[in-house]
């Protein structure tokens, strides 16, 4: 993710060498920025993967659901429904799982599905923490640059050149601005699938609602219809 954008800025800069004052900055907090910048790259492509429509809600499940209900094959449903990793089949297996009339089936039923949404939210939980902790990350290193640089400063009893001091204080808010170009990017992708998970949990919920209705109560459960 920094790397880009180095890249970018580098080029953008007139001539600035930003590779070079990169390396020259290279402390602890380079390397917890950086490493900050790997995790959210990671997670990122996580979400890509794993928060969307055809990986949560598959309608290949949705079919299979309805047509074993329909069916009335209901202990094939929950051997099926216990294997699948759909939200839906989930949620209707935890309704299976709960003997007596429908108040029980659909408080078991709700039950998993919050747990079910709160683990899809907990996928992009870290890119906030990330987020959050990139500019003061930065802010903090810019502050130990800065304590470094006057102090070298006061070594050389004020008689340090302007062209040494401001090379000092440039590789102190790097940091600044590596925090800054790792909370950007990751509090965007944050907020972004924070929607789609928000979105699709009330998508999956209520199918997930729709199909625990469907499903027969009681001791029917257990049985094929005549």
């Amino acid at each position: 993710m920094l790397e880009p954008m180095l890249m970018l800025a580098q080029d953008a800069g007139g001539g600035l060498r930003l590779r070079e004052l990169f390396l020259q900055s290279f402390d602890l907090f380079t390397i917890l920025l950086v490493l900050g910048s790997v995790v959210a790259v990671a997670v990122i492509a996580r979400c890509v993967i794993e928060v969307r429509a055809g990986a949560i809600l598959p309608e290949a499940s949705e079919r299979q659901i309805r047509g074993l209900i329909r069916d009335g094959r209901i202990d094939e449903l929950r051997g099926w429904a216990a294997k699948d990793g759909a939200f839906v089949s989930k949620v209707v297996h935890a309704a299976l799982s709960v003997p007596g009339q429908k108040p029980a089936m659909r408080e078991a039923a709700e039950l998993c599905a919050s747990e079910q949404c709160a683990r899809l939210f907990r996928k992009i939980d870290l890119l906030s923490v990330i987020g959050n902790l990139g500019p003061l990350l930065g802010l903090a290193g810019t502050v130990w640059g800065m304590i470094i640089a006057f102090a070298a400063l006061g070594e050389a009893g004020g008689q340090a050149s302007p062209a040494a001091l401001s090379s000092g204080i440039a590789k102190a808010l790097f940091h600044t601005l590596l925090g800054l170009m790792l909370a950007v990017p990751a509090l965007t992708f944050y907020g972004v699938y924070r929607n789609v998970v928000d979105r699709l949990c009330n998508r999956a919920m209520a199918l997930s609602a729709e199909l625990v209705e469907l499903l027969p109560a009681g001791d029917s459960a257990s049985r094929k219809p005549d």
